[in-house]
C-alpha cells in the first residue's frame, strides 16, 4: 500500500485529483469519512476534473480509493485507513501538502480518534490479545477464514504424523478418561497403557470378526469387557468392527480421512447446554420479544436438531444399551412476572424431543423491581455473574454431571457461557447472532454519549472476553467474520478500536484463528415450507391468514386496500432503526410505479407509539405513521400491529406467494436474517439488503436479488423491473421462486448445521488433549478484564437500576 500511495504522489495528474478529493472532503466540515463518502467524493472530483472512465476505474488513485476504508482529518494531515485485503488493515498519514507519507501504528490511530472527539487520555489501558495467539495454528489465506473445522483436522493430522507416539498417548488418555455417570466408556482398566491398547484392538477386531454382523452389542458386552472395551464403539458387531478398524488404522498408519472418520464415530459429546439468557424463551405464544425473536427460534430449532443428532449417534455407538441418552438444556432466566406465559416455570420440555429441556434460573432478587420482569438485552449486564453461579448448581442437578459443550447465544449468553465453561473446564462455543458494535456507526468512539441507552462499554467488553475465550465460534456467513472488499465484518470490527478514556483494543481478536467456522443455520420446515406443498396446508388457516393480511378490520391493523388484487410486497420484523421499515415505506411512497403495481403489507408486531418499549422504537413508529400520511398511502398499505405466531407467519409467506408477491428485507445491515430463509423456503422471490449475510444467502438473479437500502430510487426500480418482467413472462416469477426454495434446502438446513456443530465439539475436545496448549495465561487475562473493566461498568448499570 505504501508503494501505491507513492505512485499516486509521484504522478502529477493523480496527485492533483487526490488534492481535489481531499479538498472536497474538507469542505464537508467533518473529520471522519467512511467508505461510501470517500467514493462519492472521488467520483465528484473525477467529474469536476473531467477524467475519463478508465481513470476512474483503473488508475493508481482509483486503486487507492478502492482500498480506503476511512479517512480522518487531523489539522495539517490526512490519515488513511486501508484494507489491502480482507482481514488486513494498514494506516498511513499524508501531509496536508501531500509532500510525504508515513506508515502509522494502530496505537497512533486510536490516539488520533480520541483526540478528534476531545477525549484523549495520555495514559490508557491497552488490550492486546496477539501474544496469546502466537504459536497457535492460524490460517494463511483469508479466503479460508471460517473453515476452521477442516483446518484443524488437517493440522491435527500433521501433528499426528510428526509425533505418532504423542498421538497414541493422547488418544489413550481420551479413551481411558471418558465415563458417564460412573459408567466407563470406550476402554477400562484392563488396558493399562497406550502400547497395550494396540494389541488389544487387534484382539477385539479378531473377536468381533467371528460374530454375525448384525449381532447386537448387548449379547456380547461381557466378553467385550473382558478384552478391556466398554460401550461406545457400536451397537452391532459390524459397527464395532468398523470403528475398531478405524482406531487400528489411526494408530498404525494414520491418514487424514481415517482420523477424521474415527473422531466422528466416537460419542464424546453427550450433554449440551445452550445459553440464551435474556430472550423470553418459551414455546407457546412466547418465542422471544421483538429484539430477540429470531435468536429464540434458532435456539429452539437447534436444540431439537441437536437432540435428534446426538440420539442417533449414541444409538449407533451402543450407549442406549447401558441407559445413556443425550441431554440438551436451553439455559435461560426465569421471569416471575411472566405475563401469563410459561417463563416462570423452572423446567419445560422442548416439543418434538425426548430429552431436551428449557431450564429457567431466576436472577437473584437483590433488585426485585427489575429482576422480576423481563429485562432488555441492553440492561441485563449487572445480573449475569450471579446468574452463572446459580446456573452452575442447577445444571449439575439437572444433568447429574458436567456438560460436554456449552453454546452461548448473543453477547450476554456468550459471557455466561465463558463463566460456566471456565468453572466446568469444558468446551465453549459462541454464536453471536448479531454483534451490536458494527450496527451503530462509531458506537465505540461515542460510547459515552450512548451509554445511558445502550451500555456499550459492558457489552463490547463482554464480547472481547467471550470471543477470545471460546474454543470455537460459529458464524452464519463469511461476511459476519471479515465482511467483503467493501465492508468490514462484524468480528473484524473488534480487531482494532477505541473506547475513549476507557481502553484501546490494539489487537482485539485473531481473525485467522481456526476457531472461526461458518456454519449457517437452517429453517424449521415443519412450519416454513413451499406454498406449492398444498397437502400440508390447512385451508381454514389459509383463508384466515388471507383475511388478516388483506381484508380484516381490527384496531391493531392500519390500512384498507383499494385494490387487494395488486401484487403484494411483504415485509416482517421488529421495529427498530436497523431493520429500516421507515426506509421501505419511503421507498414505496416515492415510487409511483411501485404503487401502481403493488400493495405493501407490513407485519411489525406493534402499531401505536404508546406500545413502544424504548425511545428508538417510539420514533420509528411515529415516523412510519408520518410517512404514510405524507405519501397518502392509506389505500395501498396494510400494517399489522399484532405479533403473528410462527404457524401464521409461515402461512402468511405462502399466501403472499399464492398471489405471486415478493418479500423485501430492507435493513440497513443484517448479520444473517432468519426471515430471509423463511420467505425463500416458502417460495417467495426475495429482495434483501446487500449489507451483511444476505450477500451469501441469495444468488443474484437466481434465488433472489440484493438491494441497497440507501438507494431508494434504485431499489424501487429494481423491484419494478422484476415485476414488469413477470408480467410479460409469468414463468420468471416461478423460476426465481423455485431457485429460492432449492437454495435454502441445499445450503441452509438444520441437519448439516448440527453435524458440523457436533464435529466441531469433538475436534475441539481432541485438539485440547493432543495439543497440550496451556491457555491458563489467556484465561487469567480474560478474568482480569472481567473484574477490572466489565464488573465496574455493570455495577454502574445496577446503580441506575436501583434508583428507578
Amino acid at each position: 500500500m505504501y508503494e501505491l500511495i507513492q505512485a499516486v504522489l509521484n504522478s502529477g495528474d493523480e496527485k492533483k485529483t487526490l488534492r481535489q478529493l481531499l479538498a472536497e472532503l474538507r469542505a464537508w466540515g467533518k473529520q471522519f469519512f467512511v467508505r461510501n463518502e470517500i467514493q462519492q467524493a472521488f467520483e465528484e472530483s473525477c467529474r469536476q476534473l473531467d477524467k475519463p472512465a478508465y481513470f476512474y476505474h483503473s488508475s493508481s488513485i482509483a486503486q487507492l480509493i478502492h482500498h480506503t476504508h476511512e479517512i480522518l482529518l487531523d489539522g495539517e494531515s490526512f490519515w488513511f485507513l486501508l484494507r489491502p485485503r480482507i482481514a488486513s488493515q494498514q494506516v498511513f498519514r499524508l501531509a496536508a501538502d501531500l509532500s510525504c507519507v508515513e506508515p502509522m501504528t494502530a496505537k497512533a490511530l486510536l490516539d488520533l480518534r480520541d483526540r478528534l472527539v476531545n477525549r484523549y487520555s495520555p495514559q490508557i489501558l491497552e488490550i492486546d490479545f496477539s501474544p496469546f495467539y502466537r504459536g497457535t495454528p492460524t490460517i494463511d489465506d483469508p479466503r479460508n477464514i471460517g473453515q476452521g473445522l477442516e483446518f484443524l483436522h488437517r493440522y491435527l493430522f500433521d501433528k499426528i504424523s510428526a509425533n505418532p507416539q504423542h498421538w497414541l498417548e493422547g488418544l489413550f488418555n481420551i479413551l481411558h478418561e471418558h465415563q458417564h455417570d460412573g459408567i466407563s466408556l470406550f476402554i477400562n482398566d484392563r488396558i493399562g497403557s497406550a502400547t497395550e491398547l494396540i494389541d488389544r484392538v487387534k484382539e477385539a477386531i479378531e473377536f468381533v470378526n467371528q460374530l454375525p454382523p448384525n449381532m447386537p452389542y448387548e449379547t456380547f458386552r461381557l466378553q467385550f469387557q473382558q478384552l478391556g472395551f466398554e460401550p461406545g464403539w457400536g451397537n452391532t458387531a459390524s459397527r464395532i468392527r468398523e470403528t475398531l478398524e478405524l482406531l487400528e488404522r489411526s494408530i498404525s498408519n494414520p491418514q487424514h480421512a481415517v482420523v477424521e472418520a474415527l473422531i466422528a464415530r466416537l460419542p464424546i459429546t453427550r450433554r449440551v447446554v445452550l445459553v440464551s439468557v435474556h430472550g423470553w424463551v418459551g414455546q407457546e405464544s412466547v418465542l422471544g420479544r421483538a429484539e430477540t425473536a429470531g435468536q429464540v427460534v434458532h435456539v429452539l430449532d437447534r436444540s431439537r436438531s441437536l437432540e435428534h443428532q446426538l440420539r442417533e449417534e449414541m444409538h449407533q455407538a451402543g450407549l442406549d444399551v447401558v441407559g445413556i441418552e443425550p441431554q440438551v438444556i436451553i439455559l435461560t432466566r426465569l421471569i416471575p412476572n411472566c405475563e401469563g406465559t410459561s417463563c416462570n416455570l423452572r423446567l419445560e420440555k422442548v416439543y418434538g424431543t425426548e430429552n431436551a429441556w428449557i431450564l429457567r434460573v431466576p436472577f437473584q432478587d437483590f433488585n426485585p423491581k427489575v429482576t422480576q420482569n423481563w429485562i432488555s438485552k441492553f440492561e441485563i449486564w449487572p445480573y449475569l455473574e450471579t446468574f452463572a453461579l446459580d446456573a452452575e448448581r442447577e445444571l449439575i442437578a439437572q444433568l447429574k454431571g458436567k456438560p460436554d459443550l456449552i453454546i452461548g447465544n448473543y453477547s450476554d449468553g456468550n459471557l455466561v457461557a465463558f463463566l460456566l465453561a471456565r468453572r466446568f473446564r469444558t468446551t465453549q462455543c459462541n454464536i453471536a447472532h448479531a454483534l451490536e458494535k458494527p450496527r451503530y456507526l462509531f458506537s465505540d468512539l461515542y460510547w459515552q454519549d450512548l451509554e445511558d441507552r445502550y451500555h456499550f462499554s459492558a457489552q463490547f467488553t463482554a464480547d472481547l472476553i467471550a470471543m477470545n475465550a471460546a474454543d470455537f465460534i460459529i458464524a452464519s456467513s463469511y461476511q459476519e467474520i471479515v465482511g467483503n472488499p467493501d465492508n468490514m465484518g462484524q468480528y473484524e470490527s473488534y480487531k482494532c478500536f477505541t473506547m475513549p478514556q476507557l481502553y484501546h483494543a490494539i489487537d482485539g481478536i485473531e481473525l485467522f484463528s481456526p476457531k472461526f467456522n461458518v456454519v449457517p443455520p437452517g429453517v424449521n420446515e415443519n412450519i416454513f415450507f413451499p406454498y406449492t406443498q398444498t397437502e400440508d396446508r390447512v385451508e381454514s388457516d389459509r383463508k384466515r391468514v388471507y383475511n388478516l393480511l388483506f381484508t380484516d378490520e381490527d384496531p391493531q391493523i392500519l390500512g384498507r386496500l383499494d385494490n387487494p388484487n395488486k401484487r403484494p410486497i411483504f415485509a416482517v420484523g421488529p421495529i427498530n432503526a436497523i431493520k429500516n421499515f421507515t426506509g421501505l415505506v419511503e421507498c414505496f411512497g416515492r415510487s409511483q410505479a411501485l404503487q401502481e403495481r403493488c400493495n405493501l403489507i407490513l407485519s411489525l408486531g406493534k402499531l401505536k407509539a404508546d406500545e413502544a418499549t424504548n425511545l428508538e422504537e417510539k420514533r420509528e413508529i411515529e415516523t412510519l405513521h408520518a410517512l404514510i400520511e405524507q405519501y397518502h398511502l392509506q389505500g395501498q398499505i396494510r400494517w399489522l400491529g399484532m405479533r403473528l405466531t410462527s404457524a401464521d407467519l409461515g402461512e402468511a409467506y405462502r399466501v403472499i406467494a399464492d398471489f405471486r408477491g415478493i418479500f423485501v428485507h430492507f435493513a440497513r445491515f443484517e448479520a444473517f436474517g432468519i426471515t430471509i430463509l423463511e420467505a425463500m423456503i416458502s417460495g417467495l422471490p426475495t429482495f434483501a439488503t446487500q449489507f451483511g449475510g444476505a450477500l451469501e444467502i441469495l444468488r443474484e438473479g437466481i434465488s433472489g436479488f440484493h438491494i441497497n437500502p440507501t438507494d431508494l430510487e434504485g431499489t424501487a426500480q429494481k423491484i419494478v423491473d422484476f415485476i414488469d418482467k413477470c408480467e410479460v413472462y409469468p414463468q420468471y416469477w416461478h423460476e426465481i421462486s423455485q431457485g429460492a426454495i432449492e437454495r435454502v434446502r441445499d445450503q441452509y438446513n438444520w441437519q448439516d448445521h448440527t453435524r458440523k456443530l457436533v464435529s466441531l465439539s469433538k475436534i475441539s475436545n481432541f485438539w485440547n488433549h493432543i495439543s497440550q496448549e496451556n491457555r491458563e495465561a489467556l484465561y487469567r487475562y480474560l478474568e482480569a478484564l472481567f473484574h477490572l473493566i466489565y464488573k465496574p461498568r455493570a455495577e454502574k448499570i445496577l446503580e441506575k437500576h436501583l434508583q428507578q
